[in-house]
C-alpha cells in the first residue's frame, strides 16, 4: 500500500506546476491533500477527479482558505467529514476514509505562524485532538493520519532549530505535545521508523534560498497507529519537482489496501 500526502498550497496552482502529471506515475493507492483553497465548483475539470481514483473534498466555508481532500483506488466503506467541531469544521481540516479495519486521514493542524490569536486557536485543536486521538488507539482500527500538522517534532526536523524555538511550529509547548503523542508508545511517525537522517524537510519558507539551500522543515507526516509499524517498508520526500512550498511524502506499507 503507497500513501502519499502533499500540501498543495492551493491545488489549482499544484495542477499548473504539474503535480496531477507526477501523480499520474506514482502508482499511488491513497493520496492525501492538505490546503486545497478551492471550493466545489472550481474543481469540475477531470483533472481534479484522476480516473480511476475515488476522489473526495472537504472545502472550507472561507473561500481561498484551507480544505482537504483524499483519493484512493479502493472504494471507501465510509467517508468521514469533519470531527464534530464546528469551529475546526468550518475551516476542512479533517477528512476520513475507511477501508476495512483501515482509516486514512488527510488532516490539516492550524497554523498559528499567523498571529497570537490564530496561536491560541492551535493549541485549542492540539488540546481537543489528543483525547480524540485516544478514542481512536481504543478503537482497535489501524490508522495513518496524513497531512500537515504544521509542528517540526525534534531538533533534526528542521535546519535552523536554535533560531525557531520561540516561533510557531517550534514552540516548547507544541514539541511536548508530539513527544506526549509518541510517548503513548500508541502512535508513530512513518518517516521516522525507517529514515533517521538529518536535513529531511517538507516545507521550506519562500523567502530568501531556503528552497535552494534546503533551509527547511520536516511538518508534514504520515502518523501510524503501531499495530502496523513492522509494515512500514520505505518513506521518501520527492524534491525533484517543485509542486508546492512543501513536498509531497511517500510512504510504503506491507498492508494491502482492503478492497
Amino acid at each position: 500500500m503507497r500513501i502519499i500526502t502533499l500540501n498543495a498550497n492551493g491545488i489549482r496552482s499544484a495542477a499548473r506546476k504539474g503535480f496531477y502529471d507526477w501523480l499520474a506515475s506514482q502508482r499511488a493507492d491513497v493520496v492525501c491533500l492538505q490546503e486545497t483553497k478551492a471550493q466545489a465548483g472550481q474543481i469540475e475539470d477531470p483533472l481534479y477527479w484522476p480516473e480511476g481514483l475515488h476522489c473526495h473534498y472537504l472545502d472550507a466555508e472561507k473561500k481561498g482558505y484551507s480544505g482537504v481532500a483524499l483519493y484512493s483506488t479502493a472504494r471507501p466503506d465510509a467517508i468521514i467529514r469533519g470531527l464534530n467541531w464546528p469551529d475546526m469544521d468550518a475551516e476542512g481540516r479533517y477528512l476520513e476514509a475507511r477501508f476495512g479495519n483501515l482509516s486514512v486521514v488527510s488532516l490539516y493542524l492550524p497554523s498559528g505562524s499567523s498571529s497570537e490569536e490564530r496561536q491560541a486557536v492551535k493549541f485549542s485543536f492540539l488540546d481537543r485532538f489528543m483525547p480524540f486521538l485516544e478514542q481512536c488507539a481504543d478503537s482497535g482500527r489501524d490508522y495513518v493520519f496524513c497531512g500537515d500538522w504544521n509542528i517540526a517534532h525534534r531538533n533534526i526536523d528542521l535546519k535552523n532549530w536554535r533560531g525557531n524555538q520561540k516561533n510557531s511550529g517550534f514552540l516548547p509547548e507544541e514539541r511536548a505535545w508530539m513527544d506526549g503523542l509518541f510517548g503513548t508508545g500508541r502512535w508513530v511517525d512513518a518517516f521516522r521508523a525507517v529514515n533517521q537522517e538529518p536535513d529531511q524537510y517538507t516545507w521550506w519558507s519562500n523567502r530568501g534560498q531556503a528552497w535552494a539551500k534546503n533551509v527547511g522543515w520536516r511538518i508534514d507526516y504520515q502518523i501510524a497507529s503501531t499495530s502496523i509499524k513492522d509494515t512500514i517498508r520505505a518513506a521518501s520526500i520527492y524534491k525533484d519537482e517543485r509542486f508546492s512550498d512543501h513536498a509531497p511524502l511517500t510512504v510504503d506499507y506491507d498492508y494491502p489496501l482492503p478492497a
